[in-house]
């Protein structure tokens, strides 16, 4: 049987519910949610009756969470999902799982992965979830410093008709960066050279300098640029995330989650919180190298979601006491609030 893992992203974390037997997660039930939740847990489940439509799926829900049994029970319920579980031939096992469970999941910065990076620096394509914009400019004569010019159709990750696009997407899933940046080079090197263009093949490191100056032989040849198209944004969307700013502040958020894995074991949490506490730096304080107060916000998530158990006591209470403090004036310091913060505050 197939086994589909279904991660339900979380809007709010539930507040305990009276019950019976006191107040607890476990007594969750759809009518108890708030309205827009109920909404979006409806669609969801609507949703995902028309996916288990069109795979004929006859499928038996586990979950894990509170609102993942919320979303089960409604499918198991569901009289279109009922019919089609009468008549659907193919079996399939589907575990719902509330990504609040796993906060360290979400908010982690993991692995060598240049898929992953791409997806997170990248501007969302409108309309879209989990596609990005690719800029393709470099592809015209257009000359412009506006990152955010709109006169050229943006690029995007998805480029089903084209195979030599989706080996190279999977390459950048499943290898590491170093790896999937070659690949990306030997891809625009071997299309190049289909099409007769005058690229010099150059060994050693691979620098988004170097894959911008072969992409720039594809400009002016019309017929490759539409033969290799698919190929291009990939290799642009490469280029644009390794330039990107927030690359090298991925790659700080992974070295310190690192050291604090190595390090928890032996220190306590006021210890972890003191290391921290200097690194809080307000608006006029920090450089672009220096985290943000919504990147703080992330860190203490992935902070409070690996420790385990923590020892509360006066210690603890005064390290955590100077945090607050520190982040509360970042976040009052900060001129114009991310829709982020303004949200939280």
């Amino acid at each position: 049987s197939a086994e589909l893992c279904l991660l339900p992203a979380v809007a709010a974390l539930l507040p305990p519910l009276p019950g019976p037997g006191g107040p607890g997660p476990a007594e969750v039930v759809l009518g108890a949610l708030p309205a827009e939740l109920r909404a979006a847990v409806r669609a969801l489940v609507g949703d995902l009756d028309s996916l288990f439509t069109a795979l004929g799926l006859r499928e038996e829900s586990f979950a894990v969470g509170a609102l993942s049994r919320v979303v089960a029970a409604e499918l198991a319920s569901y009289t279109p999902a009922r019919n089609r579980r009468r008549t659907a031939t193919n079996k399939a096992s589907v575990i719902f799982v509330d990504r609040t469970l796993d906060l360290a999941g979400a908010v982690g910065h993991h692995g060598d992965n240049l898929a992953e990076k791409i997806l997170s620096v990248l501007p969302k394509l409108p309309g879209h979830k989990t596609d990005v914009m690719v800029n393709m400019v470099e592809l015209t004569a257009l000359q412009t410093t506006d990152e955010t010019c709109s006169i050229i159709a943006p690029g995007c990750l998805a480029q089903p008709n084209d195979p030599a696009a989706k080996a190279l997407w999977e390459s950048f899933m499943n290898l590491k960066q170093k790896e999937a940046v070659m690949e990306a080079r030997r891809h625009l090197v071997e299309a190049a050279s289909r099409e007769n263009l005058p690229i010099k093949m150059s060994m050693g490191e691979v620098t988004p300098e170097q894959l911008s100056s072969y992409i720039q032989l594809f400009r002016n040849n019309l017929k490759a640029l539409e033969n290799h198209c698919g190929l291009l944004q990939l290799v642009l969307a490469t280029v644009q995330t390794l330039k990107h700013p927030q690359t090298s502040k991925w790659d700080n958020f992974l070295a310190f989650e690192r050291l604090l894995l190595q390090t928890i074991g032996e220190s306590e949490m006021p210890s972890v919180l003191n290391q921290l506490l200097p690194m809080i730096k307000s608006y006029n304080e920090r450089t672009k190298d220096d985290y943000t107060c919504e990147d703080f916000l992330v860190l203490l998530v992935y902070i409070y979601s690996v420790v385990g158990e923590i020892k509360c006591g006066k210690e603890l209470d005064t390290a955590e006491e100077e945090v607050k403090k520190a982040l509360v004036k970042a976040i009052c310091d900060e001129p114009e609030p991310s829709p982020l913060l303004q949200k939280i505050t």
